[in-house]
């Protein structure tokens, strides 16, 4: 399962592999490059990850980019 998400502005998937949540940023091109320094909670539904790395990642809310929702790009 790959979810994507448009973080404040940033393209971000979150992966579910081996009963963990895998955190990405995406680039212009698809490309993939893991973040380590997030940790998402393996118990954590897929309902409220979009609401969890709005908490995460509230510092890089703006004016323009204010919420963190699916990307369907």
């Amino acid at each position: 399962m790959l979810i994507r998400f448009n973080v404040y502005g940033t393209i971000m998937a979150v992966q579910r592999k081996n009963e963990e949540w895998l955190l990405f940023k995406e680039s212009e091109t698809s490309m993939r490059v893991r973040i380590y320094d997030v940790a998402i909670p393996a118990e954590l539904p897929a309902e409220v990850l979009a609401q969890y790395l709005a908490d995460i990642f509230h510092e890089h809310a703006c004016e323009r980019y204010s919420e963190v929702e699916q990307y369907k790009g």
